[in-house]
């Protein structure tokens, strides 16, 4: 029985919050300075004298009813009543025996008088018994007066124990309510503590903001000077080609001057942490060396690494050209952050009127109005999956193959990124014969697509670098459902490692464009894609693009896995395709893949990403290099980048009738279109495929296409 005490112990404030430990004294000297709680104090001091009594109470009360009996009175009754039946029975018309009295003398000497032993209720009870033959009161008394007196110490004991207990319960009372009291004056003290901390707070946060902002300015300041540096002049900068005496003639190309890319030129009002993710995605290899430098030196180790990849990029263009080089071509300092105009608005066009008459059938024969395009076309879509190809060259230098296929598995996921904000306009479809060039410098990659057949649409394209070839060949189905309209490809994509000898090959989904007609639209892609290494069959991967709709939580989840030979799953890849790509299991999953950041206003710019803005771009020293079929010299897509609607709705009406009379006159002449750049063949599997013929990259070195004859497309 220890002494109740609320002084604030160790214990008290170990439990209290760490941001509170600053008035943790104050709180610890009011409590010892409150007199509600010394009064608390006292109270529970009374308290625990009167337990203490009730405690003897007790003891005293269990004392008596041990050395006192307490017998049942209803078994006294019955047993005495039994003894009068067998007495009428057996001395009818003799003196009643006294019996109850009798029994009451020898069995319960101790038993005090109540009333309920009296006369009157025992007759009530049996009306055979008169009261005369009950009247047992007399006798019995004679014998109890000493049980009458501990009877009467045992009622005492009781009322004194309820008396304590209600004093008891009083105090405890009061202590409880006195407690309940001073937590809330203690949640009070508390909170004006928080209260008076938070301007503390609010100046570290300051001081933090304060730094953070002056290590953005000196960041800014360095990336400015590698920027200076990296760029000699505005000039184009042309490639020159030197012929070696002492090689026997072997042509030696003068090195590229150092290109910054894209992805390195951010602009200055995005955060630092994009430049970082961007260095995370192109420098993985190198990423153990940065974890182990300290700020400073991990900036500059970026942006040498960024240098020393676009110098050595550009040399791996110019060897991976067919011919050896760049045939004589420019390159530009830098690409074009934006498009020469916005998109026009289409909220006047009514679409029902144009597709109403269509539903259900293939929208590539339908005539759209020009508003309803955006100035890229299909080939030109085709070359944006591969804005990720840093991607294919991870997957080059990893010797692991389920790993390897993990990383093809997030480079087929990166084709549908640059989707998610298009679902407002279509891309132009490609003429018969039409071409599109790409040269990436910054990637070490050069493209090459042509629209290789009409009916059916075929769109065909091949692109090469010294860690991957990349080709494929799709023809597309448009179907309009009345609400929505779904894309239907036909065909394979294929990737080739040859430092691995790796030939993989997978499928497309379906993708469907819903509120064609009315609300905002929103772009969807669903179905299993099944990418497969056709040289080994050491794994497989399966991807699931799950369908779902606008407001629900799976929207644009992809769930994948990778299985071994045997069928065991060696990889969980999951994730969304507009965010990224992880594998393992949350949360530890690590990322394998997330897009880049948008650019400004990009809402604006038909959705365009930083890789699609520059896929039209035109400068002039590429005019004379590019064949005139070439997607950059189509008019209509040209005056739609530069907000000339007017213009672009009647070239595109003036091309496709052009169209229509060629094809005309190819059939009444029984003329067979033939592909310039591609050709068709038969695989293993005996597939129709289109491949390259090889022949662009040379005929674009020489004679060259301006001294080419070409087909008049526009």
């Amino acid at each position: 029985n220890q002494p109740l005490c609320l002084s604030p112990s160790p214990s008290t404030k170990s439990s209290l919050p760490a941001s509170y430990s600053n008035g943790q004294s104050k709180v610890a000297a009011w409590l010892q300075e409150s007199e509600e709680m010394d009064k608390c104090t006292e109270e529970l001091a009374r308290c625990q004298s009167s337990l203490i009594e009730l405690s003897k109470l007790l003891q005293s009360l269990e004392g008596l009813q041990r050395t006192q009996s307490a017998p049942n009175f209803t078994d006294i009754v019955s047993i005495c009543l039994d003894y009068v039946r067998r007495d009428r029975r057996r001395s009818y018309g003799n003196p009643p025996v006294d019996h109850i009295t009798t029994f009451l003398s020898l069995q319960v000497p101790s038993l005090p008088v109540s009333a309920s032993m009296s006369p009157t209720r025992l007759h009530s009870s049996n009306p055979n018994l008169c009261a005369e033959q009950v009247d047992f009161q007399t006798p019995v008394s004679r014998q109890i007066p000493d049980n009458m007196e501990c009877g009467g110490d045992y009622i005492k004991l009781q009322e004194d124990f309820c008396l304590i207990a209600q004093k008891v319960h009083s105090m405890l009372k009061s202590a409880f309510n006195t407690v309940a009291m001073e937590k809330e004056k203690i949640k009070s003290v508390l909170s004006d503590q928080e209260q008076s901390e938070r301007p503390a707070q609010v100046i570290t946060l300051r001081k933090s903001l304060s730094q953070a902002l002056s290590q953005n300015a000196e960041l800014k300041t360095r990336l400015g000077r590698i920027h200076s540096e990296s760029v000699l002049s505005e000039q184009t900068i042309s490639v020159n080609l030197i012929t070696s005496p002492d090689e026997g003639g072997e042509q030696r190309g003068i090195p590229l001057t150092q290109q910054t890319s894209n992805e390195s030129r951010l602009s200055m009002s995005e955060s630092v942490s994009e430049f970082f993710d961007a260095q995370e995605v192109l420098l993985s290899a190198s990423s153990s060396e940065n974890e182990a430098s300290d700020d400073e030196s991990y900036v500059s180790d970026v942006s040498d690494n960024i240098s020393e990849d676009n110098a050595s990029v550009t040399d791996n263009v110019s060897r991976q050209m067919p011919n050896g080089d760049l045939a004589g071509s420019a390159f530009r300092n830098g690409r074009r952050p934006c498009l020469p105009a916005p998109s026009p608005d289409c909220s006047n066009i009514n679409l029902w009127n144009i597709l109403r008459n269509n539903i259900g059938k293939d929208l590539s024969k339908v005539s759209m109005p020009v508003e309803l395009n955006e100035p890229l076309n299909t080939l030109q879509h085709m070359c944006e999956e591969l804005e990720y190809t840093e991607l294919l060259d991870r997957a080059a230098d990893t010797e692991d193959p389920y790993e390897r296929m993990a990383i093809m598995a997030a480079f087929v996921i990166s084709g549908y990124s640059s989707t998610y904000y298009r679902a407002g306009s279509k891309p132009f479809n490609p003429l018969l014969g039409e071409t599109y060039e790409c040269i990436r410098e910054d990637k070490g990659m050069c493209f090459i697509a042509e629209q290789v057949s009409h009916h059916p649409p075929i769109s065909a394209c091949h692109a090469d670098s010294n860690k991957f070839t990349f080709l494929q060949d799709v023809r597309w189905k448009n179907k309009f459902w009345g609400k929505s309209m779904e894309i239907l490809p036909i065909g394979t994509v294929n990737v080739i490692l040859p430092s691995f000898g790796d030939h993989y090959e997978w499928n497309k989904v379906t993708t469907c464009v819903h509120n064609i007609l009315s609300g905002r639209r929103w772009i969807e892609h669903y179905g299993e894609i099944t990418v497969r290494n056709t040289k080994s069959s050491a794994c497989i991967c399966k991807l699931t693009f799950v369908k779902g709709n606008y407001w629900s939580s799976n929207v644009n989840e992809v769930q994948g896995f990778v299985m071994d030979q045997e069928g065991k799953v060696v990889r969980r890849l999951f994730g969304k395709w507009h965010e990224g790509l992880y594998c393992g299991v949350p949360p530890s999953a690590r990322c394998i893949w997330r897009p880049g950041s948008m650019p400004t206003d990009y809402e604006l710019y038909y959705g365009f990403t930083r890789f699609a803005i520059e896929l039209n771009e035109l400068c002039p020293e590429m005019q004379d290099l590019l064949p005139p079929t070439d997607a950059r010299f189509r008019p209509d897509q040209r005056h739609l980048e530069e907000g000339n609607v007017e213009m672009a709705a009647s070239e595109k009406q003036r091309i496709e009738d052009m169209q229509r009379t060629r094809r005309k006159w190819q059939d009444e002449n029984d003329i067979k279109h033939e592909p310039r750049f591609f050709k068709k063949v038969v695989d293993a599997n005996q597939r129709e495929r289109w491949v390259t013929n090889n022949t662009y990259w040379e005929l674009r070195k020489s004679p060259g296409f301006i001294n080419m004859e070409n087909p008049n497309l526009w």
